[in-house]
């Protein structure tokens, strides 16, 4: 596999978030984006939450010959004038793309908050509050499903939002400002693109309205760096106020949609109760099986039980049971549950160099940014080098995060439907080398994330398809190798992952923008 330059990306990355608790920037170096096609008619493709395009309206823009233009105009020339290096930097940086920047910097606020809480004195545990973010513990804990449902929230959301962007620019058909008037400096690409509505404001509005929901605490570096975002475009001579504003606009709208779904989406209930966690327990007992349990003490709850009820993106919740859900493990009491088990002792008592370097590459634990941000940082590192435009970034994260979102709640349901205990559980002799998650083992979710993000990228990028299929099978039998999982656990998630990313392929195929 050609992962060495992910792999050094994504050490440096672990390095950065395990010395801080701060919001750390990779800053990441990436090319000036320059699209090969700028996908002119991807105001015709089809929404995921959108009526259609045009179901939020934008006002006609001024004209090009306009005193105020004229003034929007010289704004642009006064910042010129004075640009600094560090401005031009700024420029470049977010030059690489909307999309891709705010993915980063998601990525960021995962890592940050990917931390479990501590025990309360009494030994209970405080569960994080969405209406008391900054107290302890820190609202969110952003675990893996956690972190996979933040992804698709905004990149569906920006998705939604860039299609209706192209469809208005398509109909108002605005000059960009250093082709209106040429004396302008111009620090990035020229295209013949319309620049009204602006496209980077789109992704600023709808963006920052789902991270302050999804990470109320960190407000005010959103908004830091949405400034930043919106002043890097009019130094560019990109953008004039108005393409920014009407942009802005148009995506804080689209927002509210994403907003008012995500908060009947039964994602705030998936903590669940004590007597719920119970009877997951006492369910698994009367079917003869050996219950999982927690292995920390004091016992800590399990992570999100109820997530597998959270709605999905990619199909109902009639297609989870009936075609998604995997078969039931091997039983507990079977001799394949026990010669699974050996394996892992043997694993365990047996590591080797190369190995042990499998199980940390894909280890995403703790204080990172979680397997899907693992996947997120493998596609932004092949969507560059196919030099995409803005619209066909935001539908291919897209297409990932959904489907990523939806591997986390079949995963989710898989696990607690069948309670299955960890190997460590069954062979107290067994030792994971590298931590051990607080919830039941099958299925590997590792395994289910890899597999549906492999055959989504694969559709995307056909000559990588073989690439991304060895990635998911060393990503799945990493947990094998680190002790974490049986093989059915691996196994099986990547068949489920795959199916949820052939729904993604079945959506890719009918979107309009094949």
């Amino acid at each position: 596999m050609k992962k060495l330059h992910i792999s050094i990306i994504f050490a440096v990355s672990v390095l950065f978030y395990s010395c801080s608790k701060d919001i750390t920037e990779t800053n990441l170096e990436y090319p000036v984006l320059d699209p090969a096609s700028q996908d002119l008619n991807a105001g015709t493709w089809r929404p995921i939450l959108l009526t259609g395009p045009a179901e939020f309206s934008v006002p006609a823009p001024i004209s090009t010959t306009s005193p105020d233009y004229i003034i929007q105009l010289n704004e642009i020339k006064s910042y010129q004038a004075n640009i600094t290096s560090k401005e031009r930097k700024i420029v470049n940086y977010w030059g690489a793309g909307a999309v891709l920047r705010w993915n980063e910097i998601l990525r960021e606020l995962v890592a940050l908050h990917n931390l479990p809480p501590y025990q309360n004195p009494d030994g209970t545990y405080p569960v994080p509050s969405p209406n008391n973010p900054l107290a302890y513990p820190q609202f969110p804990f952003a675990n893996p499903p956690y972190a996979a449902r933040a992804y698709a929230y905004v990149a569906a959301a920006q998705y939604d939002a860039l299609v209706a962007t192209w469809h208005y620019k398509t109909l108002f058909n605005r000059s960009a400002p250093y082709n209106v008037d040429q004396s302008l400096n111009t620090l990035l690409p020229k295209s013949n693109i319309p620049s009204y509505p602006s496209e980077d404001a789109a992704v600023i509005g709808v963006t920052t309205e789902l991270l302050k929901l999804l990470f109320p605490g960190d407000q005010e570096f959103i908004q830091q760096k949405a400034e930043e975002h919106k002043k890097a475009r009019i130094l560019s001579g990109a953008n004039v106020r108005s393409d920014l504003e009407a942009g802005e606009a148009l995506g804080r709208s689209i927002a509210q949609k994403y907003i008012t779904r995500a908060r009947g989406d039964r994602a705030g209930a998936a903590v669940g109760t004590p007597a719920q966690w119970a009877q997951l327990e006492n369910d698994c007992i009367a079917r003869g099986e050996a219950p999982w349990m927690s292995l920390e003490s004091p016992k800590r709850p399990p992570m999100l039980p109820l997530f597998g009820r959270v709605r999905t993106f990619l199909f109902d919740s009639l297609t989870m049971v009936t075609s998604i859900r995997p078969p039931a493990p091997p039983s507990t009491s079977s001799q394949q549950f026990k010669d699974e088990t050996n394996e892992v002792l043997y694993y365990s008592q047996n590591p080797t160099t190369e190995r042990m370097k499998i199980v940390h590459f894909w280890a995403d634990g703790v204080s990172t940014f979680t397997p899907p941000g693992h996947w997120n940082l493998i596609a932004a590192n092949d969507f560059v080098k196919q030099r995409f435009s803005e619209v066909r970034w935001a539908r291919n994260m897209a297409l990932l995060n959904m489907s990523l979102m939806d591997a986390a709640i079949a995963c989710w349901d898989a696990k607690f439907v069948y309670y299955n205990p960890r190997p460590s559980q069954a062979d107290p002799r067994i030792k994971t080398l590298t931590g051990l998650p607080n919830f039941p083992s099958y299925i590997s979710g590792h395994s289910t994330f890899s597999g549906a993000a492999a055959r989504i990228l694969g559709h995307i990028i056909r000559s990588r398809a073989n690439d991304y299929d060895n990635m998911a099978n060393e990503a799945s039998i990493s947990r094998l190798y680190g002790a974490i999982h049986y093989r059915s656990d691996c196994e099986q998630g990547l068949i489920t992952g795959r199916k949820i990313g052939d729904y993604a392929i079945a959506r890719a195929r009918t979107d309009g923008a094949e």
